[in-house]
């Protein structure tokens, strides 16, 4: 079944107000209905400034120049205000932290909702049903600043999910959090795109995560898009990443060396998740 467009980018070209350089240069993408899409990119390479074009911050909230257009479920961001977007948008950031305010986890879930309206007597199925999502269950009156780095941003996740987006974005969500953290929003990640059919995307580090569960990923480098491609495609590009300063799986990248040694089948792609590596490697053993 063909899928329709939820986010387009048209010769985008944003440059802060302070700054001499563009942050985005000439963007040009289209994010399907239900994709898991992984952004990568150093620190800098203008990840967040994209993201935050997605939610309408970037122009009505953020000084600067914007040129292209953004075009959300086939709204135009620059004539949406940011409280309308936010219905269609969710975003976590990557310090939880910052986004919490309220005394307890029910109170957090239902700040989105009060600032729509929702009548409180409608809230606490609502609210049971996103702390469910996120794994956060029998945590209502818990304190949002006693909870652990990954509940916070698990209860991060809640609070957008509550106000019921298309479309979830994550910037870096688990730079602050510990392994277990990782993996337990990992998989919240995964839960929202594969069973409640959520457009995601994610900037992330993690490229071991993102090449067994994106769908596409996609390389900014100095305000460009440099690769855009099936995380097949654009892990073979193992050269160029390391040349812009970014990691490839460490399968890849064992494959990659044998390559270089002239020990790899020409021709071959590399392995980029454990499951092809196990297959891959155990063949070459084999063979040798």
């Amino acid at each position: 079944m063909e899928r329709s467009p939820q986010i387009e980018i048209s010769q985008l070209t944003f440059t802060y107000a302070t700054a001499e350089k563009p942050a985005l240069k000439n963007i040009n993408l289209t994010i399907y209905e239900g994709e898991y899409v992984a952004l990568l990119g150093l620190n800098g390479a203008g990840k967040t400034t994209l993201l935050l074009t997605l939610n309408g911050v970037i122009p009505h909230m953020v000084m600067g120049e914007m040129e292209g257009v953004v075009t959300i479920a086939g709204q135009d961001t620059d004539a949406m205000p940011v409280r309308e977007l936010a219905k269609t948008v969710g975003i976590v950031f990557d310090n939880p932290e910052f986004q919490l305010s309220q005394l307890t986890v029910a109170e957090e879930v239902a700040f989105g909702l009060e600032n729509l309206g929702v009548p409180q007597v409608e809230m606490h199925d609502t609210i049971h049903e996103v702390l469910g999502i996120v794994g956060l269950t029998g945590l209502h009156e818990r304190s949002p600043f006693a909870l652990s780095g990954g509940q916070q941003q698990r209860l991060a996740i809640a609070s957008a999910l509550v106000m019921r987006p298309k479309i979830f974005v994550m910037d870096e969500p688990t730079s602050n959090v510990d392994p277990i953290g990782k993996e337990e929003i990992f998989n919240v990640a995964r839960q929202l795109n594969q069973q409640h059919g959520m457009t995601v995307v994610i900037s992330e580090h993690e490229v071991e995560v993102m090449a067994e569960y994106a769908d596409r990923v996609i390389v900014i480098h100095e305000g460009e898009i440099v690769l855009n491609g099936h995380p097949k495609e654009v892990f073979q590009q193992v050269k160029l990443l390391k040349e812009i300063g970014l990691r490839v799986p460490q399968v890849t990248e064992m494959a990659y060396m044998l390559d270089v040694q002239g020990r790899w089948r020409t021709g071959d792609a590399y392995p980029i998740t454990v499951a092809e590596a196990l297959q891959v490697f155990g063949d070459y053993r084999s063979e040798q």
